[in-house]
């Protein structure tokens, strides 16, 4: 469960915050002024976050590296094609049932 609470809320309240947390594994978004600025989650979940993170950004070079010497115009048409050719697979598979 996530619950939203405000800054001054969460201050006064953190020891039952960090319990909900830590023993039911609930998230707590902290906002000000109505925004969201942070949240407390368990941290096996945040360890897990971190490593999508680094995995993420691996991938994320990698894929850099392989589309170096391609150009933006260039990269940006072939993702564009795809995306094209994957709605249009979509609407024959619908129209298909």
């Amino acid at each position: 469960m996530i619950t939203r609470t405000n800054a001054v809320s969460f201050r006064q309240n953190l020891g039952e915050m960090l319990n909900q947390v830590q023993y039911r594994r609930d998230s707590v978004v902290i906002t000000k002024d109505g925004k969201p600025v942070a949240a407390l989650v368990d941290a096996q979940l945040f360890e897990r976050m971190r490593a999508m993170q680094a995995r993420f950004d691996a991938l994320c070079s990698r894929i850099e590296g392989g589309f170096a010497e391609v150009s933006e115009a260039d990269g940006m048409a072939e993702i564009e094609a795809a995306v094209a050719a994957e709605r249009q697979q979509r609407s024959v598979t619908k129209a298909k049932r």
